[in-house]
């Protein structure tokens, strides 16, 4: 009669193996911060169909994650509204005003998604929500570029992105000039960098 010995070590061996290819996924994960005095929103809208109006945000911020083995990572940007630039202070008062941003009432918009598409590590787009004048819509940003490399000065790794999308303002409530003529459609061009946490 054969007697089968049951050997804990093996048990165990099996428990500690799964345990560090946890601790290796969950380590491939980085966390980014968004560098502001690298990264560019920018925006174009219609101004009756015979010119367009374009403009950046002086002031955003917030943090990216990303496991590129895994194939995933999150995206949240908050963006101060009251720092419109159009180059041109009547046009920037004039867009802080309850007619459009009402920056009083509403002065971030917040941009959360999730990273998807992705090719050789790098994703091709962020499928996410924006928030902006007190209503959330959905919105996907198209990543045309997409590169990680490590700071020359500051010895973390460096990621940078340029996204683009398009969405319709007087779906957020924001349709001044609409009975005008004025297409509704506001592009937007967002240069973002952000620096791995220590």
């Amino acid at each position: 009669m054969h007697i089968r010995m049951h050997n804990p070590w093996l048990g165990l061996g099996a428990a500690l193996l799964c345990a560090l290819a946890g601790s290796a996924a969950q380590a491939s994960e980085v966390t980014y911060l968004i560098d502001p005095t690298h990264s560019y929103p920018s925006f174009e809208a219609d101004h009756m169909g015979i010119s367009v109006w374009r403009g950046k945000f002086n002031k955003s911020g917030g943090q990216i994650t990303l496991d590129k083995a895994a194939g995933t990572g999150k995206v949240e940007v908050t963006v101060d509204m009251n720092s419109a630039d159009f180059g041109l202070e009547l046009m920037n008062e004039a867009a802080r005003a309850d007619s459009l941003f009402d920056t009083a009432k509403f002065p971030q918009a917040v941009y959360r998604g999730t990273l998807a598409g992705f090719k050789d590590g790098a994703p091709t787009r962020v499928d996410g929500e924006l928030e902006l004048h007190g209503r959330k819509q959905p919105l996907t940003l198209q990543i045309r570029k997409f590169k990680c490399l490590p700071h020359p000065i500051i010895k973390r790794e460096l990621c940078g992105a340029d996204a683009a999308a398009s969405f319709q303002r007087d779906a957020f409530g924001m349709d001044a000039g609409k009975d005008y003529g004025f297409d509704m459609t506001v592009d937007l061009r967002i240069q973002v960098e952000a620096i791995a946490k220590e």
